[in-house]
């Protein structure tokens, strides 16, 4: 072999080797990305369920706002309100939302890991993160930065979706779930205080808007009248959609009464009562034309302490053996007709349908709850 043939033969060899070398580096490079990945995120899935934050936020007690001390506090002019109430809710929230979040974890096994369950679970542990990281608020920009989060916060936690998810994910459970009540309590904490944290983060947003006749979410001049005709219109339109048909509601009593009062509460209820007696009026009275529907009568009483909504239907009532149960979550008188498909292969007996009046709830197309066919009283103070 010529001497020019060898080294051009070593030449081509190198290079072969070389090639062989920058595979098998790239190769390895690869697979150490892989495996930082996989690390990182293992290392993300554990940072976000196991934050030492939580746990010091959840032995924290939740700093009771009553609507008397919204109204103490007032406005300022100089807009100094806005910015206490921001820096009171960068200290509140994340303690409210641990506290949950302890809940969500002392839930069963067969009950936490519902993947469904689990997302709701997952919604809180983000939501805490996003609020607890937040740097100090001091200036009206940091502030203008946190309402933007809260309203982020506040579109990812709508109230039918999360409602529904927990609905469809303690329905799933139920047949795992030797004690009932385990439920009940849970939901009752948890809607209960999604309400409060709901209220407060709209308080705030809403003294940014400074609207006339309003501290935040409190109506100075609230009238029941207005309010009650408002979600009277709304449910009306709801049976015609529905039954094609609905009954006259009236309304009697202290009609004139005005008084400061925050108007979020009683626009989750009364839709909800007013849907309970339309569709048992309805129900009741198969034959009957829309004009000679009975009428539902809405009584209004009024003190300078508390006030009373009293609403009556001719739905002929819940029978006594029924009534200890009608504040049952899996619970409802609704006539089978009334439900889903997938509801009516769930139920139990005699119109029992898990977690059916939740889902009716955020269900915009049904018309109504349990609870419907007597006379509903609703108290508050004022």
């Amino acid at each position: 072999m010529q001497p020019q043939q060898t080294v051009l033969l070593l030449k081509q060899t190198s290079c072969q080797c070389k090639r062989y070398v920058s595979a098998a580096t790239q190769s390895f490079i690869e697979f150490r990305g892989v495996l930082s990945a996989e690390r990182q995120r293992n290392r993300t899935v554990s940072s976000f369920y196991n934050q030492p934050a939580i746990d010091t936020a959840a032995c924290k007690a939740s700093t009771r706002l009553t609507p008397a001390t919204i109204l103490y506090s007032g406005k300022s002019k100089d807009g100094q309100h806005v910015l206490k109430s921001a820096q009171y809710l960068q200290r509140e929230l994340p303690i409210r939302i641990a506290h949950r979040i302890t809940d969500f974890r002392n839930l069963p096994f067969i009950v936490a890991s519902n993947p469904v369950i689990l997302g709701v679970h997952e919604l809180y542990i983000r939501a805490f993160s996003i609020l607890n990281s937040f740097r100090p608020i001091r200036t009206d920009a940091d502030e203008q930065e946190y309402c933007i989060k809260l309203q982020e916060l506040l579109e990812d936690h709508k109230v039918g979706d999360v409602v529904s998810k927990l609905a469809q994910g303690f329905r799933e459970c139920r047949r795992h779930l030797a004690d009932q009540e385990v439920a009940a309590k849970f939901l009752d904490v948890t809607l209960t205080s999604r309400l409060s944290i709901r209220m407060l983060a709209q308080h705030h947003l809403a003294l940014r808007d400074d609207k006339p006749n309003h501290v935040g979410i409190i109506h100075m001049a609230m009238q029941l009248k207005e309010l009650i005709e408002r979600n009277s219109k709304f449910v009306t339109r709801m049976a015609a959609h529905k039954y094609g048909r609905a009954p006259t509601i009236k309304m009697s009593g202290h009609v004139d009464a005005t008084f400061p009062y925050i108007e979020l509460p009683l626009e989750y209820i009364l839709p909800e009562l007013l849907k309970n007696a339309v569709r048992a009026t309805i129900e009741n009275h198969p034959d009957d034309e829309e004009s000679y529907l009975p009428p539902i009568h809405i009584t209004i009483a009024s003190n300078e302490v508390d006030f009373v909504i009293r609403i009556s239907d001719r739905g002929k009532g819940i029978p006594h053996h029924l009534m200890r149960r009608v504040l049952e979550y899996n619970f409802t008188t609704a006539s089978s007709s009334c439900m889903s498909e997938e509801s009516a292969s769930d139920n139990g007996d005699d119109g029992v349908s898990t977690f059916s009046d939740m889902m009716e709830a955020v269900n915009p197309s049904p018309v109504g709850g349990p609870m419907h066919g007597y006379d509903n009283l609703l108290q508050c103070r004022g």
